[in-house]
């Protein structure tokens, strides 16, 4: 198998765990650069890699809470609006936005972004969401107002408020092109509004069923549509059981291998398709020897195309 095309590419690093239950993921950023991610994308080819920094994240005493059933979202918003410029500035130059987390609230701000860039293209995008949780609890639903269960909500309009309206308000990607891939714990609200919303949802036992390759297959199938359109990937290391990500601030287990995990994100390499990429909620101070700021670097090389092969 020859190797994938070399893409430019941009990092931003959202050192944020405003949106967590746990404190520790705003150094998630830190333990996946200090893992090798730059040094290992030049050993792979990439020699168009750029790294934009960190966003500026209050710390979370120096804020107050207003909302319990939504804690922290007015400043997890205005950093999601400077995140959502990133991207969309990165992806308007040609290049691959890859976002280092952080708490996954910060993809309100990355998706939308991408999908404001390929809007003024009148292009949909697409969305794969790999995670243990659903993510798409609004204030409603949720049990813990940790605003890290909304991000989907968020993206889908559910979430009033600034949450949903980054970029604009309303929807940035239609339900319908939206899949969840690695899902094996959902609160109750959340199976009904993924009913009601149309989602398609790929559980572990359908993985464990069908195998990693044809539901990843599917996946991307929904996720570019008949067309063939760009999408974005949301990958929550949580996803991956912890057997193999110990540093994570929700672990679950029963999640995908390691291997099944390159294997999903080898497949969106050889698709081409991928426009954006979140690598979220590593939380080095529940980790154990960087294992799991070391396994979000790999993903990365992964999605990107890097691949094992003999001529």
């Amino acid at each position: 198998m020859k190797d994938l095309p070399r893409r430019p590419v941009s990092i931003v690093g959202v050192p944020m765990d405003l949106g967590a239950g746990r404190r520790g993921t705003d150094m998630g950023p830190s333990a996946v650069r200090l893992a090798g991610l730059h040094r290992q994308l030049e050993r792979a080819g990439f020699g168009d890699v750029e790294d934009l920094g960190d966003l500026d994240i209050p710390a979370v005493e120096t804020l107050r809470d207003t909302d319990p059933k939504a804690k922290h979202a007015g400043p997890i918003a205005a950093a999601c609006r400077v995140l959502a410029r990133k991207v969309r500035g990165a992806l308007g130059r040609g290049r691959v936005p890859v976002v280092l987390g952080g708490d996954h609230s910060c993809a309100a701000g990355s998706v939308a972004g991408a999908a404001a860039h390929f809007r003024r293209r009148k292009t949909p995008l697409g969305l794969i969401w790999v995670d243990a949780h659903g993510d798409i609890n609004t204030p409603e639903t949720t049990r813990s107002g940790n605003v890290h269960g909304m991000p989907l909500a968020s993206l889908l309009g559910l979430v009033p408020g600034a949450l949903s309206a980054i970029e604009g308000r309303g929807r940035k990607v239609d339900p319908d092109r939206v899949a969840l891939v690695g899902i094996r714990d959902l609160d109750p609200g959340e199976r009904d509004t993924l009913r009601a919303q149309g989602c398609h949802v790929f559980t572990m036992t359908e993985i464990d069923e069908r195998g990693i390759a044809a539901v990843m297959r599917d996946a991307i199938r929904i996720a570019t549509g008949a067309s063939g359109h760009p999408f974005h990937v949301s990958f929550d290391v949580d996803g991956v059981d912890p057997d193999y990500a110990p540093g994570v601030g929700t672990p679950v287990d029963g999640g995908l291998t390691y291997r099944e995990a390159h294997y999903a994100m080898e497949l969106v390499a050889e698709s081409q398709r991928m426009s954006s990429l979140d690598v979220v909620e590593i939380n080095p101070v529940l980790d154990e020897r960087n294992r799991t700021g070391r396994l979000a670097m790999e993903l990365v090389l992964s999605a990107l195309g890097k691949r094992i092969y003999v001529a």
